[in-house]
This record gives C-alpha cells, structure tokens and sequence, in this order.
C-alpha cells in the first residue's frame, strides 16, 4: 500500500492538482510538476543510491532542512510558483513515505 500511496501522491495527484487549479494550462502545469521531479537527481550522491529505509527529507541536499524555506520562499514570486507548488507537493509526499509507519 504503501508504494502505491507514494507513486499515486507523485504521479496522479499532481495531474489532479493541475486540472483542478490550471484548467486552461493543466497539461503544461503537470509537467512542470513532473520535472520538479528531478529534485531526486540528489538521491545520486548517496551510497547505496537507494535505501528502503532512509528518508529522503534532511539527508539529500535538494530534500534538506537549507532548501525547503528556499522552496517556500519560491511560492511568493509569480515566475517560480508552479515550480514551488510542484517540489512542495514532492517533499510532502517523502514525508509521508518518511513517517508512513505512523499511519499504520
């Protein structure tokens, strides 16, 4: 459940949230929101490049505690707010994966 959960909050929830919100603009919204993906390119200076039982949040540098006011700060400014919305809805998603015993 919980793989499902992760891919479905970073794959079709932001397709939701572009429709939802960008109705004129949702196709091109939801891929800005998918390349805000590559945020996870951080994952390729950690060894072992994945860990099932690592939270990304506060140890990759793209997912740390420095970058994500930078994020929040991001959503203030017109030309980086989709952008913002898009890295902030992948960082709550690794939450959720981080603290995803919590819920069950």
């Amino acid at each position: 459940m919980q793989i499902f959960v992760h891919y479905f909050l970073h794959l079709i929830f932001p397709a939701i949230v572009s429709y939802a919100f960008f109705k004129e603009n949702w196709k091109k919204v939801y891929m800005i929101f998918l390349l805000t993906m590559l945020i996870d390119l951080d994952h390729l200076l950690a060894t072992p490049i994945f860990d099932k039982n690592r939270c990304s949040i506060g140890f990759h540098p793209l997912h740390s505690f420095y970058a994500i006011p930078i994020y929040f700060i991001m959503l203030f400014f017109k030309k980086t707010r989709i952008i913002a919305i898009g890295i902030l809805m992948h960082i709550l998603t690794d939450l959720i994966d981080c603290n995803w015993n919590y819920f069950e």
